[in-house]
């Protein structure tokens, strides 16, 4: 089935989109679209994994009263790059306007992305890039292995902004990323 898309989204703009075109959408565009590289990219529908994984990241991270966790925000990480993560860490001193529809890169902690089918190759390669470009800290990549959330983490070794490793986590994430982090993957809570 081929669907058309509306007029207002081909060709685009006259020298193509921009990050701050995103708050400018028509009424009749999908709730989740995000910037790469001058280019829309609308959302999926997200899978039950999907959901509960984000559900479990968000309520499990603990962050301390200077920290806030978000999710499904954008980040203006230039004029043609708005991505939008599935979860934040943010500055609470950059959530102080209930309109606001994007962070500063600089008021974002860490970043995760719940890879799907579709983002697959932006979650792995191309976002990971723009977050470290960007000075973001710390980068998580989660990824589905027998039902379960496996999480890559990263933290941005700042002389190169390039991350590198600092763990593969199964069934258990304990880390550090200024403050601990512990959290169950098993996902127990959703089998019960």
């Amino acid at each position: 089935m081929t669907m058309a898309l509306p007029e207002w989204f081909y060709p685009g703009p006259p020298g193509g989109w921009t990050a701050d075109m995103l708050d400018r959408l028509p009424p009749d565009a999908p709730r989740h679209v995000e910037l790469i590289d001058g280019s829309l990219i609308m959302m999926s529908p997200q899978t039950l994994f999907h959901l509960y994984t984000v559900e479990l990241i968000k309520q499990s991270i603990q962050p301390p009263a200077h920290l806030e966790v978000v999710r499904e925000m954008t980040v203006t990480l230039g004029l043609r790059q708005r991505p939008e993560p599935d979860i934040l860490v943010v500055n609470r001193s950059a959530t102080t306007s209930m309109k606001l529809t994007s962070f500063k890169p600089e008021d974002v902690h860490l970043v995760v992305e719940v890879v799907s089918d579709e983002s697959r190759e932006r979650d792995r390669t191309t976002k990971p890039i723009k977050y470290s470009n960007a000075g973001i800290k710390y980068f998580w990549r989660v990824e589905e292995e027998d039902g379960l959330p496996v999480v890559y983490t990263f933290e941005l070794e700042p002389t190169v902004r390039a991350y590198v490793p600092t763990g593969i986590h199964h069934k258990r994430l304990q880390t550090n990323i200024g403050f601990d982090v512990d959290i169950d993957l098993t996902l127990a809570q959703r089998r019960a």
